[in-house]
């Protein structure tokens, strides 16, 4: 890749980054507090993922910009089909693959009898073997969800091709391994963000330590 073609691409993502953090903000998803995160870590600031994918419009200009990532040269897609996992993963899914001309599905958690969850793809949903997925989800910090898809997605014999979420919270740190095969898929985020997480507790959240209300948002408990 010559030096222009990297300033070129480096120049049209910062483009699409301001442009997700605009949708978010004027959304009111990017919330200030202390917050308990579906790692079961604490942090200072919340994405309120749904604020945005209530908006069909926001929703659909996010979808878009993977969609164009998603078309080769000819102007036809690079995969088979698009998945995503419950709940927000699912309206994601839906909207790209509409856009696309794709077949859209999504896995659910589901919880084995000594307790332990995975994901399935249920309700007739099907992967040929040699089908190309793309793995869609809204916002990532650990990757657990996405990670939890890729065994169901292997054991079907699909072949994943990408994996796009609106935001990395990781600050680009989280990577994504196959628990199945070792395999490392790439991570692509419209929006990179560096929002530090803390374990649980006095001694290691500064948030804990202050004293300060501890809300679980979303789909973890009550809002704030």
């Amino acid at each position: 890749m010559t030096t222009l073609r990297k300033a070129v691409d480096s120049a049209a993502g910062a483009v699409i980054s301001a442009r997700t953090e605009a949708l978010f903000r004027r959304s009111g998803a990017l919330r200030d507090g202390h917050f308990l995160l579906k790692s079961g870590r604490h942090g200072g600031q919340y994405l309120e993922k749904f604020q945005v994918l209530q908006d069909t419009a926001a929703t659909s200009e996010l979808c878009a910009l993977w969609a164009a990532s998603l078309r080769g040269p000819d102007g036809r897609p690079a995969a088979d089909l698009i998945a995503g996992p419950t709940t927000g993963g699912l309206i994601l899914a839906f909207e790209t693959g509409r856009q696309l001309g794709l077949r859209a599905i999504f896995a659910e958690e589901v919880r084995a009898a000594d307790g332990s969850a995975h994901r399935e793809f249920r309700r007739g949903f099907s992967i040929e073997s040699g089908e190309r997925v793309v793995l869609v989800d809204d916002i990532l910090t650990t990757g657990g969800s996405l990670l939890a898809m890729i065994p169901a997605v292997e054991a079907l014999g699909g072949e994943i091709v990408a994996c796009h979420v609106l935001v990395d919270r990781s600050g680009g740190m989280a990577s994504l391994t196959s628990p199945r095969t070792g395999r490392v898929y790439p991570l692509a985020a419209l929006w990179i963000l560096d929002l530090p997480t803390y374990e649980a507790g006095p001694a290691t959240c500064p948030l804990c330590a202050a004293g300060q209300p501890l809300h679980a948002p979303g789909s973890t408990g009550t809002g704030a």
